[in-house]
């Protein structure tokens, strides 16, 4: 099962703590998770089901690239983060 963590500036939508979810990749336990939860299936995800730009997700501790980042395979005890992208100068 995987472990999905959410950052603190998340928690007024997503789960406060861990959570494990069965799936095969980033796109099953994100489904499966945002099943029952549209507001943050919303914040994550575009109309389309895409990543959305402001969203980056980690996976065993790699930032993925957007592109391939829903489509990453997991490993039994993977776990993925799921915060919010940073840009400035």
């Amino acid at each position: 099962m995987a472990k999905v963590h959410f950052t603190r500036w998340l928690k007024g939508i997503a789960p406060g703590e861990p959570v494990e979810i069965e799936g095969e990749t980033v796109s099953d336990v994100l489904d499966r998770l945002f099943a029952d939860n549209a507001q943050a299936r919303n914040y994550v995800l575009d109309e389309q089901g895409r990543l959305r730009k402001h969203v980056c997700i980690f996976l065993d501790g790699e930032r993925l690239a957007h592109s391939v980042a829903l489509a990453a395979t997991l490993q039994p005890q993977s776990e993925i983060y799921v915060m919010q992208a940073l840009s400035g100068g």
